[in-house]
């Protein structure tokens, strides 16, 4: 694959910023320096949250109690942790001030990834005026990413206050106040569910609609649209209730079929940021890279261990991640048999990857560093997926959704081998102690 030769620019532009500022990390991660010359091999794991650590706010017991053999006496970890969820409406510092309160050990916002965190990546829309969709404290997650000129959801609903018109308790009564002027909005980024959704769906369609120009009237279509950036792309999560609930990609879908049915057209992102888009887990990857770093060890990363509870985010997305790092070594060999220099034929990949499977990074990454040799999935009972409501498949050659509904994102192809997990455990203590046997390291 030709673009496998090089990485993109964005992010070797990530692996910069996260080195420049690795001096100031050092200070809020806490991790053992044991040596890389133990004789073992190295590796990293990366978390799931929500079904695998909690359930909305309460701790699995099973996580605290594995948690306790992740760190040293002192506290500090024994190998490189990053906690990747597609959740997105909060600060990495108050995720990890919540995951240190509920696990009982400290976690830094250096080890915490959002579905948003690769946006600070995406240089080329930070100096755009984009709208952004979501909860929270959107405004500050969207500066704290480098946008510089942000307008909220509530922003546009103040200036235009004839907009939003469903809640009959919230149209203007008496006089109607004057709409305010906005700067055309050039891009539009949805950071997660909102709180009111037939708001956001009017405001993001009148966006859409009129080319970024909310107050004027709709005249010709302008299609491609501005572009759209989206981060969690779960059409379902797990919290206390005891079914799934709605995610960010169910509001996707809805804006989906929203433009669809009014416009006939395609709604199109320029970048699916989340997972199981490779851009995520090449990001989660470089902050592992920082943490071996910061460990003392002097070789790579060896293999990467993702642990979650959702078969079409988690499970999917580490699978696509060790297929891309596969590709990206089979590129490398063959560049070095033929003295470094691209083929003018490539071998076919059928595996290829789309640009949305990438995450809407165009071209691949590689580059020089050392990449893990792969990304193993070990899927837990204890969220999404649950062996008390889903029968096992009676032949582990198949998949375990391979026979259900895609819940994916549409724009992802739907491999059944790719649902499937390298191990299946009941919950993350299982999955830990089996990653540290795997790889012959003590965990006591």
């Amino acid at each position: 694959m030709a673009e496998l030769l090089q990485r993109c620019n964005v992010l070797k532009f990530g692996w910069r910023l996260l080195k420049s500022s690795h001096a100031g990390a050092g200070k809020l991660l806490h991790i053992s320096s044991q040596s890389s010359s133990n004789g073992h091999n190295l590796f990293g794991l990366l978390f799931d949250i929500d079904g695998v650590l909690v359930r909305g706010r309460t701790p699995i017991p099973a996580a605290k109690q594995i948690f306790r053999s992740l760190v040293d006496r002192k506290g500090k970890y024994k190998v490189p942790v990053v906690f990747v969820t597609n959740a997105g409406n909060s600060m990495r510092q108050t995720k990890a001030e919540q995951l240190s309160h509920l696990l009982e050990v400290e976690v830094s916002p250096d080890q915490v990834m959002l579905s948003h965190s690769p946006l600070r990546m995406f240089s080329q829309y930070h100096n755009m005026c984009v709208l952004v969709s979501g909860q929270g404290p959107v405004l500050e997650v969207a500066h704290n990413l480098g946008f510089q000129n942000v307008v909220t959801i509530d922003m546009l609903r103040d200036a235009y206050p004839l907009q939003d018109m469903v809640d009959h308790n919230r149209r203007p009564k008496d006089m109607v106040p004057p709409s305010k002027e906005l700067p055309p909005i050039e891009a539009i980024i949805l950071f997660g569910e909102p709180v009111r959704w037939e708001t956001n769906l009017q405001l993001i369609m009148d966006v859409l609609l009129t080319n970024g120009k909310p107050g004027n009237a709709l005249t010709t279509l302008q299609y491609p649209h501005i572009p759209v950036l989206a981060c969690n792309m779960d059409l379902m999560w797990v919290a206390e209730a005891k079914n799934p609930r709605f995610g960010h990609g169910m509001f996707l879908v809805c804006l989906e079929s929203l433009y669809k049915k009014v416009t006939g057209c395609e709604l199109k992102y320029d970048a699916l940021i989340g997972k199981p888009s490779v851009v995520t887990y090449n990001y989660a990857e470089l902050l592992i890279r920082q943490q071996a770093e910061s460990l003392g060890w002097t070789e790579p990363v060896e293999r990467l261990y993702a642990i979650g509870d959702n078969p079409m985010a988690d499970i999917y997305g580490a699978n696509l991640y060790n297929r891309y790092l596969q590709s990206c070594h089979r590129t490398r060999a063959l560049m070095q048999l033929g003295g470094g220099e691209p083929q003018s034929q490539p071998l076919e990949d059928p595996h290829e990857m789309t640009c949305a499977e990438m995450g809407g990074v165009t071209g691949a990454y590689g580059g020089e560093e050392p990449l893990p040799v792969g990304c193993s999935s070990i899927l837990v009972c204890t969220g999404v997926y649950s062996r008390d409501q889903q029968e096992l498949p009676p032949d582990p050659r198949h998949t375990v959704t391979e026979h259900r509904i895609f819940h994916g994102h549409r724009d992802f192809r739907f491999d059944p081998n790719l649902t499937q997990p390298s191990f299946m455990v009941q919950d993350v203590k299982e999955a830990v102690e089996l990653v540290f046997q795997q790889e012959g390291w003590p965990l006591e």
